[in-house]
């Protein structure tokens, strides 16, 4: 923790954040989950069990509370009313929860977020009284808008959800990382190890992910790779990396004092 992810006032030692769908069972879920190292993990209300269907295996047994922190999100929803009627249910489900993920989705073919809609649901729920981390479009106006409503958190796009395309737009992820006064998390896109590992080289406080790990062929050795590439990528940023030249007249290693010379 001597260098903590703080999120709504707390800290957690993973950068990595989880989703929670798209694996074979709820077994492999949590194995998953304990291979990565995430304490933060997504939960799609509309489409996971957590006490909605009493008669049905419910995450909470295989993934608890009293391990992870929950972050019920609006998956699957396309209007401000739509999530922010699935978030007042979670809430309710989860004794009062109120760190929650809100994504508001403009179509089912490309699943980017509907922008008019997003600012709209989060300025009621933070009136509410949730403490909203908001999937985004990665523009920085937006971006600037969504930290002013009071949203404690921003994750912009690297690219479409599920594509595994990687981050297609560094440049204005830069512009919103430069910009914020709250933590930037990259969330959908990421594909592969490399692909997280440049998102925290750029400087973003973490980065959320569910099908780069769920549909890998080994689902928790990817996540074991994820963990690493973000905690290189952190290290990397923080180390500071070397300038970038076109060449250079100096060599890597010094010719005064050479023997023989």
């Amino acid at each position: 923790m001597n260098d903590p992810l703080l999120i709504a006032g707390k800290g957690y030692a993973s950068r990595l954040l989880v989703g929670t769908g798209k694996y074979k069972d709820f077994t492999e879920t949590r194995a998953a989950l304990d291979a990565s190292g995430a304490q933060i993990v997504t939960v799609a209300i509309r489409r996971t069990n957590i006490g909605q269907d009493p008669k049905a295996p419910s995450l909470l047994d295989a993934v608890p509370m009293s391990h992870f922190t929950y972050l019920p999100n609006t998956a699957g929803c396309y209007s401000a009313d739509e999530a922010v009627r699935t978030l007042r249910l979670a809430r309710e489900l989860l004794d009062g929860h109120s760190l929650v993920k809100l994504e508001v989705l403009g179509d089912q073919h490309t699943l980017f977020p509907n922008m008019p809609e997003t600012l709209k649901a989060a300025d009621v729920l933070v009136k509410d009284g949730f403490q909203v981390m908001v999937y985004c479009s990665d523009d920085p106006i937006q971006a600037r808008m969504l930290e002013d409503i009071g949203c404690v958190a921003i994750m912009p796009l690297a690219s479409l959800i599920g594509s595994g395309m990687g981050i297609l737009n560094p440049w204005n992820l830069k512009l919103i990382i430069e910009q914020a006064r709250v933590p930037v998390i990259v969330d959908a896109g990421v594909g592969t190890a490399s692909d997280a590992a440049i998102a925290m080289e750029l400087g973003c406080d973490g980065v959320l992910m569910n099908t780069a790990i769920a549909a890998a062929q080994d689902p928790v050795r990817m996540a074991g790779a994820m963990k690493k590439a973000v905690e290189a990528g952190r290290d990397a940023f923080l180390a500071g990396r070397m300038p970038r030249k076109f060449y250079s007249a100096s060599p890597s290693s010094p010719t005064g004092g050479l023997i023989g010379s």
